[in-house]
């Protein structure tokens, strides 16, 4: 796998933490829901039933991650940059992992990262801790122990 560089991109950064921010609070003021993005789809996909008010607004939360980056291409005329690998078996194993993190954690980064330190939860602050650890630690050991990255 080719190495690729990070741009320092702040502005977009800030930009799309503050509408990530927004779209958390709009969810909680409106419906008193955390924006995790495991418990939404786990919900949106219950074979348990589940209010249609409440698997509405789930739906239209998901359709408006995959709709997202098709506006920015649809605007900028670009693809979506991603520096994702091109190694199937080395990304559905992440997936695994990541999958067994969130559940083993009670969720993922979204829910704890941005809204669980928000209402300053003790769990989400020692969630957040490990997998940016664990993170930090792959990414080294990636990119300088072993110059996969």
């Amino acid at each position: 796998m080719p190495l690729v560089a990070t741009e320092f991109t702040p502005w977009s950064a800030l930009a799309g933490g503050v509408l990530i921010g927004l779209s958390s609070v709009m969810l909680m003021l409106f419906f008193g829901r955390i924006a995790g993005i495991i418990g939404v789809v786990a919900r949106a996909v219950s074979a348990v039933a589940v209010p249609a008010i409440d698997r509405n607004w789930r739906i239209a939360f998901i359709v408006g991650l995959f709709a997202a980056p098709l506006t920015v291409m649809a605007i900028t005329g670009s693809p979506v940059e991603q520096t994702v690998s091109d190694n199937l078996p080395l990304m559905a194993f992440a997936g695994l992992l990541v999958g067994f993190g969130t559940a083993l954690g009670f969720g993922c980064t979204s829910g704890h990262g941005v809204c669980g330190l928000a209402r300053l939860s003790r769990r989400s602050m020692v969630s957040v801790a490990v997998f940016m650890g664990a993170a930090i630690a792959t990414v080294y050991i990636l990119r300088h122990a072993t110059g996969v990255l």
